[in-house]
């Protein structure tokens, strides 16, 4: 087999060789670009700088799309996608200022409150997957399993190895804070995360229970005023209001009779 690539023409060669170190789009594009700079429409510096930017490109989607994977974030969403005229109470400027990640530089938390289905977690995905697509290591885990996983690694005699695992990504996505009620001893697991990423790290958290309320979720008024005086000392609070974009298409008179 060898013997046969190395008696073999040098485009074959060439497009074997692209194929064995993985450059599956420059073989593909080989073909065209031996034509255009035979037939003088491009010359050979220019046809390999055009083949290898494809092939970076190519990569490193490759690569993003295997960090969004890594990182737990449910899917991919962008803030193209968000329908602003659905939700007009989301504050456009200040989410594509957000989308530009200097928050992170600056180690600012975002904390995005609203009723179920209004695109929180759009927005936070969204922001994730720009911080993804810059090199960011980020990590996103809804709140009830975060703090299962704190309380497991406490069982097991590696809490501080855990908290380290969660303090390290440079953001964290902490979803669905509210949803279910913490104890007292998940409430202060998440204090001391929350503490160990304090002017760290940035932290986004959605959550339908705006801050007055976290009392009740965490079961202790102490512990739920130093967990919201940590993460909002440096934060960009945004209330959104509206509907459920789930539940758009329902009828009024449906909606009315499910109350």
């Amino acid at each position: 087999m060898t013997a046969a690539v190395g008696e073999a023409s040098p485009y074959i060669r060439a497009q074997a060789n692209l194929c064995t170190l993985g450059l599956h789009e420059m073989a593909s594009m080989l073909p065209d670009y031996m034509r255009m700079v035979a037939e003088g429409d491009a010359d050979l510096a220019r046809a390999v700088a055009e083949m290898t930017q494809v092939e970076v490109e190519a990569r490193t989607e490759r690569i993003t799309r295997l960090r969004i994977r890594s990182s737990g974030l449910p899917c991919v969403k962008t803030l193209a996608d968000f329908d602003w005229t659905f939700q007009p109470s989301v504050p456009r400027p200040l989410l594509e200022e957000l989308s530009t990640l200097r928050f992170m530089e600056r180690a600012e938390n975002v904390l995005l409150v609203g009723s179920p289905g209004v695109g929180k977690t759009h927005l936070a995905v969204a922001i994730g997957v720009e911080a993804v697509r810059a090199g960011r290591e980020v990590k996103f885990i809804d709140c009830a399993r975060l703090v299962d996983d704190l309380r497991d690694a406490q069982a097991r005699g590696i809490l501080k190895k855990r908290l380290k695992y969660y303090a390290h990504s440079k953001l964290l996505i902490i979803d669905e804070l509210g949803y279910l009620d913490i104890d007292e001893g998940g409430a202060d697991l998440l204090f001391q995360l929350v503490g160990t990423r304090y002017e760290q790290r940035s932290t986004i958290i959605t959550t339908n229970v705006g801050i007055g309320g976290w009392a009740k979720v965490f079961g202790d008024e102490v512990a739920a005023s130093a967990i919201a005086d940590r993460i909002c000392h440096h934060c960009h609070i945004v209330r959104i209001t509206g509907r459920s974009y789930r539940l758009k298409d329902v009828p009024v008179e449906r909606k009315e009779e499910q109350k």
